[in-house]
């Protein structure tokens, strides 16, 4: 089907394919896979979606939808998955395609402005929650308060958790509690880190940094689990006996699937959870994408096509 784009969201995973830091962009490259936009085509096999609905499209595009992934409802999961921005032009452009169930629609009462980012920083930390099963009345760990760290931070607090922010900026702090921390830990500062020590049930890692990962592990409760979305390009050093003695489990995960970004969205609505954006015109794309290199943005950038 194809999608008329109204307004796609701008992140680092952008920034990484225009550079060809993941080794997989083709140029010509069009970026953009946090699309928001109505549709105006759709093929004879679309059921429930119409022309002029209102929809969002994230990193997915497509999926095979006959693998025991898609048919057990982990399409994202699928080995054969296309990317919106991989090997074809995602959505800072007028029109973008994806197949239909990738296509997820939007619900009544949405803010459309701020609904982009939800398609890919929304998602892949809220996956997790599921992912690791996490309870509301679990306290839980934070790594990372910018473009993934704040939303995470939004949802976990709704979800009913006790919520630990780690950040290395601690003139922050008023901020971070205001996004939904119950708590904000100076992650430089070995007397904070041990004073957590082998309390949460549940850590995020949102950066994409290498970090001191014993320190970390160390906060975690017995059975606790580590769990990274940040793409951390160098490997990551984890010592055995800081899992074995614990039984913890570290942990990894994409974006989700189209039934849980329904869900997710959902959600959005009924606790008012969005991120925090800056707008920029589509024709100012450049200082945009200059902003978001330089450290600026604050938390997400989001395009007016």
């Amino acid at each position: 089907m194809d999608i008329k784009v109204h307004y796609p969201g701008l992140c680092h995973s952008d920034l990484s394919m225009l550079n060809n830091e993941w080794g997989m962009t083709q140029y010509p490259f069009v970026p953009g896979h946090e699309v928001v936009g109505e549709v105006v085509a759709t093929g004879s096999g679309v059921k429930h979606l119409k022309t002029g609905d209102l929809v969002g499209l994230g990193w997915t595009s497509a999926s095979c939808m006959h693998c025991d992934q898609c048919m057990g409802g982990s399409h994202h999961l699928c080995g054969t998955a296309e990317g919106t921005i991989v090997g074809r032009h995602g959505g800072f452009a007028d029109y973008v395609r994806s197949h239909w169930s990738w296509a997820v629609p939007l619900p009544a009462g949405i803010d459309l402005e701020k609904a982009g980012p939800l398609f890919c920083g929304g998602i892949t930390v809220f996956n997790p929650i599921i992912v690791a099963g996490v309870k509301p009345t679990d306290k839980v760990g934070v790594i990372g308060i910018s473009g993934l760290g704040h939303m995470a931070l939004k949802f976990l607090n709704k979800w009913g958790c006790e919520v630990v922010a780690f950040t290395s900026s601690p003139d922050k702090n008023d901020q971070i509690l205001a996004m939904g921390a119950t708590r904000v830990v100076n992650s430089k500062d070995p007397k904070e880190l041990a004073s957590i020590q082998g309390s949460l049930d549940f850590i995020l890692n949102t950066t994409n940094v290498t970090l001191d990962w014993n320190s970390y592990l160390a906060t975690l409760a017995p059975k606790g689990r580590f769990h990274t979305v940040g793409a951390v390009l160098e490997p990551m050093a984890i010592p055995a006996f800081s899992l074995i003695t614990g039984e913890k489990s570290v942990g990894g995960s994409p974006l989700g699937s189209p039934a849980l970004t329904r869900t997710m969205l959902e959600f959005c609505v009924r606790h008012d959870i969005y991120p925090i954006v800056e707008t920029f015109p589509m024709a100012e794309i450049n200082q945009a994408f200059d902003h978001l290199t330089a450290g600026k943005a604050r938390y997400r950038v989001v395009l007016k096509a």
